[in-house]
């Protein structure tokens, strides 16, 4: 089954296809109604997408699995050479979505004894309607930005996540989703509920093949943390240099809550991606830790958004960007501290290694103080690999590309040591095919 191009009879088709109730139907036409008002971002790189040649929806079995075995050969062969079956052995749980399904989910059996639930956003909806009417769209509104709208019109797949009150999970929960066909659009939705006095720690990752034509990865991201509870999204994205990846990620913070994003770019066309924290609590604090990497005229403009509503309220952004082979890698970054949120800091961190001449890097933060108790920090370097340094690797008898590859994974160390090890790894070996 495949749906190619935008309009008003293939939304409302998509929403047959899964068969919605009619207030998801609505939200998908108020959202397609959206889309054709809402102009392309005023900001940034320049966006060329002809929205009628896109696959909007591509499934080949829409009947989710819980086991490995019963995916379809080809496919499970193609996961497995990702390593995403691998991965599993050190998670709580993982879904993974093909193209526009999700087509595996799986947790241990504890979790369902602490009435975790995990699972497709599609299912969730029709099976735990009241939880998603309450949150899905609400931080995210379907009016925003062009591509939020796109995505409340032809969402599908992408995960939801509901964690009771006095819960901690013991390893992360995981999904994987991949690109794997020309023209071909993604555009999960993603739900995430921390409840009061709870833990998470959430791992993404995406890859798609390499094709002439372009593709387009347009997600939305939704969470909520709850009084004194804490959760870490981790997301390492490895899209092929011809995807779009337009991605609109939000948090909101109660008292006492933590937000951490830990944001891995690499590869694709043009990434505009600016994961955000509304620290709405007392208390609360944010974090946004971002790499981007950028090669061979890639466009990477990502960066993080605090906004600053409740009582001593603490954000944190550090961003690395390295730029090589005529790549572009831009941080564009907004934090408030309005006027309520007394007592209140921010630091922002913004380090870009440059590689060649060919190459640039570009620093665009917005930094609004609206209280005289409150303080912003906001340092950026640039630089190049020092050759005193290589020099000096160089004369201890290491080749140039390996004293080279040694001060980049230094210089992104502080992001490696936020992750899981095995995903650290992984870092790694991105970096070194990418470099």
């Amino acid at each position: 089954m495949e749906i190619v191009g935008l309009n008003k009879n293939n939304v409302l088709e998509i929403s047959r296809l899964k068969q919605e109730e009619d207030w998801v139907r609505e939200f998908r036409v108020q959202s397609y109604e959206n889309f054709c008002k809402l102009g392309m971002p005023d900001f940034g790189p320049k966006i060329e997408l002809d929205f009628d040649k896109i696959i909007y929806y591509k499934a080949n079995d829409k009947d989710m699995k819980n086991s490995w075995d019963e995916i379809d050969t080809n496919v499970k062969k193609e996961l497995d050479n990702l390593g995403v079956l691998e991965s599993e052995k050190h998670l709580d749980g993982m879904g993974v979505q093909y193209e526009s399904e999700v087509i595996y989910h799986n947790m241990l059996d504890e979790l369902e004894k602490k009435n975790v639930i995990f699972t497709s956003i599609d299912i969730a909806i029709k099976k735990y309607p009241e939880i998603v009417k309450k949150y899905f769209g609400k931080i995210v509104s379907n009016n925003e930005n062009k591509f939020a709208a796109l995505n409340g019109a032809v969402f599908s797949g992408g995960s939801f996540i509901y964690i009771p009150p006095n819960t901690t999970l013991d390893r992360p929960l995981q999904s994987y989703f991949r690109i794997n066909s020309r023209n071909m659009g993604q555009f999960e939705r993603t739900l995430i509920i921390v409840d009061d006095n709870s833990h998470l720690h959430y791992v993404e990752g995406c890859t798609a093949p390499t094709y002439s034509d372009s593709s387009l990865h347009a997600a939305v991201v939704e969470i909520y943390v709850g009084k004194n509870s804490s959760c870490r999204y981790s997301t390492i994205q490895n899209w092929a240099n011809n995807v779009y990846n337009l991605v609109t990620k939000r948090a909101k913070v109660s008292e006492n809550g933590i937000m951490e994003w830990i944001d891995g770019n690499i590869g694709s066309r043009l990434t505009m991606k600016y994961p955000c924290c509304v620290l709405e609590g007392d208390n609360s604090k944010g974090t946004c830790i971002t790499i981007s990497v950028a090669t061979n005229t890639q466009e990477q403009d990502s960066g993080a958004r605090m906004i600053h509503i409740g009582k001593n309220t603490t954000s944190n952004i550090i961003s690395k960007s390295i730029a090589q082979s005529g790549g572009n890698s831009t941080y564009r970054g907004k934090v408030r501290i309005l006027e309520s949120a007394v007592n209140s800091s921010a630091m922002v961190k913004c380090d870009t290694l440059i590689l060649d001449e060919f190459s640039k890097s570009d620093t665009i933060p917005i930094n609004v103080c609206e209280n005289e108790s409150s303080n912003i920090e906001h340092e950026a370097t640039v630089s190049k690999i020092n050759e005193d340094n290589l020099f000096y690797m160089m004369s201890r008898g290491i080749s140039k590309e390996r004293a080279t590859e040694l001060i980049i994974l230094g210089f992104l160390d502080r992001f490696r040591q936020e992750l899981p090890m095995e995903y650290a790894v992984e870092l790694n070996q991105l970096i070194k095919r990418n470099l």
